[in-house]
Parts: structure tokens; C-alpha cells; sequence
């Protein structure tokens, strides 16, 4: 029996960095993207990258439409049993209620909210087959924990993770557990754009973290790797921020409020 990872959104950095960790414990790792340039090229790069083991089988998928789901969890059944599913794929574009419109919220709600329902749903039961301690990793965000903007993203990410909770709850009798991960800024291509337009835009978030950087990619992939793992066997319905420190406080607010140097 061949066990899987499927990985949504698998052509962008997070995706692709979070498929390049899953490949070590399991048979194959499903990439699920929009996008096929940007799905081959990414194909191409981690079959390259991993010793021509073809490991790594590229699906093209609007995870936005229930009928192509459902025919991406029938091809993808045809492989192999799916032991771990991992809900990365999301974006965002419009940057305020000011400028949103009733289409662009549908979009963003339909892209990072309920394209996760889809995906667990077509691929519940083959989840729900698995013996080997089956798992659900949703890539939610520091926005659905915190406001820092993007307010239809924002909104979507707090309904992910009542999700996550959800699924743990319902569908812990079936072994699967269900777990969020809560990313700060990443820099991947969405701020390409932002960048342009400031390009000391990083620098002006970063001195808000505590740690005073933002997080690494592979920080993200590794949680949701040591989520999906033996190692988190007991831990489900949780949402784990990896923020360095951004929802624990800021040291500007902590300095002014404290009227101490020392934040």
C-alpha cells in the first residue's frame, strides 16, 4: 500500500518546501496547483533534487470547484492511500474592507476557507482507511489569530482554524487528527508586488517581532512536517503559531506602554 501526502498550492515556496519534507516519510507526495508552468517547473525541481526517486506526482486543480476536487481525489486514490493532506494553497489581494468588493470577498473566502472543506471532504474516507495515523495539517495564519489587515483573508484563516478544530473533534474516532499552523510574514511572491511599491517594506514589519526577522519557509514546512508526524501522535485541534513572536507582543507597544529602553 502506498502511502501519500497531498499538498495543495505544492508549486509555490511554502508548498513546495513543505513537499520536500513530507517526501522523507511517506511513498509520494501529491502536488496540487492552479498553475502549470509553475507546477512543472516546481516538479522538475524537486524530482531533480531528490535523486530521480519520482517521488512527487504534479495535479493540476481548482481547488475552488467542487467537481474538479472530487475528480483530483479519484485520480489521486488511484495511486495510493492519502495518510496525510495538507491545505496550504491561499492568497490575498485586496487589502481593506475599504476596497473590497462582494466579488473579490467571495474569491478569497472560496480560495482559503472553503477550497480546504472541498479537499478534506473528497479525501475523508481515504483518510479514514488509513492505518497508519493519518493526518490533516491546515496552513492558516497570524491574520486568523490577530488583525494585520487583508480582512477577507484574515476572516477566512479564523474560520480555517474553527475548521481544524472541527474536523479533530468529528473525525478523531476515525484515528485522523487535525492540526493548524499559523504562519507571521513569509517573504515568498506575494510581496513581490508590496516590494515594488516600498521596497523597505520587510524592514518596516520587522521591527515589530520580537525577533526581529521574519520567518524562514522551511521553519513553516518543519511544523507542519513534525505536525503530520509519530512524534505529534497525540497532539490534535491545536493551532500553532510560527510568528517569532508576533502574537506574543510587539517590543514597540511593550516600550511605549512600559516607558522602559528595555523592550
Amino acid at each position: 500500500m502506498a502511502y501519500l501526502a497531498v499538498v495543495t498550492g505544492g508549486a509555490g515556496a511554502i508548498g513546495q518546501e513543505i513537499a520536500a519534507q513530507l517526501a522523507a516519510t511517506h511513498d509520494a507526495v501529491v502536488l496540487v496547483d492552479v498553475d502549470a508552468e509553475k507546477l512543472k517547473t516546481t516538479h522538475a525541481k524537486l524530482e531533480s533534487s531528490s535523486g530521480g526517486q519520482q517521488k512527487f506526482i504534479p495535479e493540476i486543480c481548482n481547488i475552488t470547484d467542487p467537481t474538479a476536487v472530487k475528480d483530483l481525489a479519484r485520480r489521486v486514490s488511484e495511486r495510493g492511500t492519502v495518510r496525510t493532506l495538507v491545505n496550504n494553497a491561499g492568497a490575498t489581494n485586496a487589502g481593506s474592507l475599504h476596497e473590497m468588493t462582494v466579488e473579490s470577498w467571495k474569491a478569497e473566502i472560496d480560495l482559503n476557507l472553503n477550497a480546504s472543506f472541498l479537499c478534506f471532504q473528497a479525501f475523508s474516507e481515504s483518510l479514514k482507511a488509513c492505518p497508519a495515523s493519518p493526518s490533516v495539517v491546515n496552513v492558516a495564519s497570524a491574520n486568523g489569530l490577530g488583525m494585520f489587515g487583508n480582512p477577507a483573508y484574515s476572516a477566512a484563516k479564523a474560520g480555517l482554524i474553527h475548521l481544524t478544530r472541527s474536523i479533530a473533534v468529528e473525525y478523531g474516532r476515525f484515528g485522523i487528527r487535525c492540526n493548524a499552523v499559523a504562519p507571521g510574514t513569509v517573504k515568498t511572491a506575494a510581496w513581490e508586488q508590496k516590494i515594488q511599491t516600498n521596497p523597505k517594506v520587510l524592514d518596516e514589519v520587522k521591527q515589530w517581532y520580537p525577533m526581529q526577522r521574519i520567518v524562514e519557509v522551511s521553519h513553516v514546512a518543519s511544523t507542519v512536517a513534525f505536525l503530520a508526524s509519530e512524534q505529534a501522535g497525540s497532539i490534535t485541534g491545536v493551532c500553532l503559531p510560527v510568528d517569532c513572536g508576533l502574537l506574543a507582543g510587539s517590543p514597540p507597544l511593550a516600550r511605549a506602554f512600559a516607558v522602559s529602553e528595555y523592550y
